[in-house]
């Protein structure tokens, strides 16, 4: 009652195996393999953004490391003047 209802196996048609079709054929040399219409001016865009925003925030982490270095170094300036004193 609750088993499913497999339908029957088709059957494959045989066919006769020639030389001829187990050789790939080659692509012709003035067609490309892959056409890209369409694809290039999106991708093209989405990568630059995606590089514009990488740079932009690699930027901002190395100027920050820098301002914090040199407020590092002008603390323990005025902390070992501080000791001299």
């Amino acid at each position: 009652m609750f088993r499913p209802k497999l339908p029957d196996m088709p059957t494959l048609p045989t066919t006769a195996v020639t030389p001829q079709q187990i050789q790939p054929s080659a692509p012709s040399a003035g067609r490309p393999l892959a056409p890209f219409v369409g694809v290039g001016v999106g991708a093209v865009a989405a990568v630059a953004v995606v590089g514009i925003v990488l740079t932009a925030l690699l930027a901002a982490v190395a100027i920050s490391a820098v301002a914090v270095a040199i407020a590092a170094v002008v603390l323990r300036s005025l902390v070992s003047n501080a000791h001299k004193r």
